[in-house]
């Protein structure tokens, strides 16, 4: 027998192990707009709180009997098998204790320092959490299970942190108190971006999915829509938004029936508009795709039973086709959270415009307050689509089947 270690999880606890010694956990500053005093993680951490780390190496070591890899089953597979299972437990501790001793500090600071001083999470702090959250994953990813139970592992990791956030643990760092000084706001921003995404990718959906089946009927349709589109998703966001304020504002003054309807050169509507450009090529590609990989003999069936080209569209095709278009729905809705933060730049609002706050005022906790709903708003909106996914496919026909399907199938179209 002899001992392995598997690679990726050996790196990471290495870099984990150099950014704990290397980067500061925390910073203490007299206001919220300077730096402050970097504050590592030896400091605040125990003497005995390094052999918390010795659980992490021994479970990075695998016994085997044979020369293969680490993924390849040895002979206590179940004993393997409960090693992958455990890291992502640890790490799930490991993180909430992290926070704590975060938290903690936090406290101390500000019951024996000024009310104006902050205590904002360090380079560190969120180096261990991305480090931490990559080994979860793969880990995770090892398991013999579906994607809806390995989703259901990786939102257990951040279960115990989310419990002391709702405990209150916290309360005393700077990103916190941001939280509390613009709740209000806060909330209201995160409604306007779920306002903005869903009035996108509905208009999406309805005009990306007839352009699909108008290209499966006229093939030509292909040789100037997908060019088109590609050039769309090249223009900056940012030059598109500004593209479109001009002409929307024309037309709000030509006509006052669209500037009754909220039609301006700012606000909602250039933000939509550049939204939907963006969205229509994974949606039309994809749909494209899982329209053509729908058997013949389906679709003769049904025209044989007297059905309409719309009844075959809807309640043939399409369904036939949701394997292949979920990939490119989930691409296009992940894609459209993450765009509509720098909506805000052209009055539309939502989380944006927390986070350009932060950054006018040099303020970075505040950046980080709007920026942090947006990466778990597309990281839900990428587990919610995977569950579907999965929900959705046919017996052996994988998620890695469905997200290449789309670019094999229309590749030649594209060029």
């Amino acid at each position: 027998m002899r001992l392995q270690v598997h690679p990726v999880l050996a790196v990471c606890a290495l870099l984990g192990l150099g950014a704990a010694w290397l980067l500061p956990l925390l910073r203490v500053a007299p206001n919220r707009l300077m730096s402050g005093e970097p504050v590592y993680l030896a400091s605040v951490l125990p003497g005995w709180g390094w052999s918390l780390v010795l659980p992490v190496f021994v479970l990075l070591i695998q016994p085997s009997s044979t020369g293969g890899t680490f993924n390849k089953q040895p002979p206590n597979a179940i004993s393997s098998q409960l090693r992958v299972a455990a890291l992502p437990l640890l790490m799930a501790l490991g993180l909430a204790s992290l926070f704590w001793l975060a938290a903690t500090h936090a406290q101390q600071v500000a019951q024996t320092q000024s009310s104006l001083t902050r205590t904002s999470l360090g380079a560190g702090f969120w180096c261990l959490v991305a480090l931490a959250w990559l080994m979860s994953l793969d880990a995770v990813q090892r398991l013999s299970a579906s994607s809806t139970a390995r989703s259901g592992v990786l939102a257990l990791v951040a279960a115990p942190t989310l419990l002391l956030l709702a405990l209150g643990v916290g309360k005393d760092l700077s990103l916190l108190k941001e939280y509390v000084n613009r709740e209000e706001v806060f909330w209201l921003a995160l409604l306007r971006h779920l306002q903005i995404v869903a009035t996108a990718i509905v208009p999406s959906i309805l005009l990306g999915l007839p352009l699909a089946w108008a290209c499966t009927r006229r093939a030509g349709l292909c040789q100037w829509l997908f060019p088109l589109l590609n050039i769309v998703q090249t223009v900056p966001s940012i030059a598109l938004f500004g593209l479109l304020m001009a002409p929307l504002a024309w037309l709000a003054l030509q006509f006052p029936g669209l500037a009754k309807a909220g039609v301006s050169g700012v606000g909602l509507a250039p933000a939509v508009l550049a939204l939907v450009l963006y969205s229509l090529l994974p949606i039309v590609r994809s749909g494209l795709a899982g329209l053509e990989q729908v058997p013949v003999a389906a679709k003769t069936a049904a025209l044989a039973m007297g059905m309409s080209e719309r009844q075959i569209f809807w309640q043939v095709q399409l369904p036939l086709a949701l394997p292949v278009l979920l990939p490119g729905l989930r691409a296009a809705v992940v894609q459209t959270i993450g765009l509509t933060a720098v909506t805000a730049l052209v009055g539309a609002g939502g989380l944006g415009s927390l986070m350009f706050d932060g950054l006018f005022s040099a303020a970075n906790d505040l950046v980080l307050l709007g920026v942090l709903p947006i990466v778990l708003l597309a990281m839900l909106a990428d587990a919610l689509f995977k569950a579907m996914i999965a929900w959705v496919q046919p017996i052996g026909f994988s998620e890695a089947d469905a997200s290449a399907t789309p670019l094999a199938q229309v590749s030649g179209r594209i060029r």
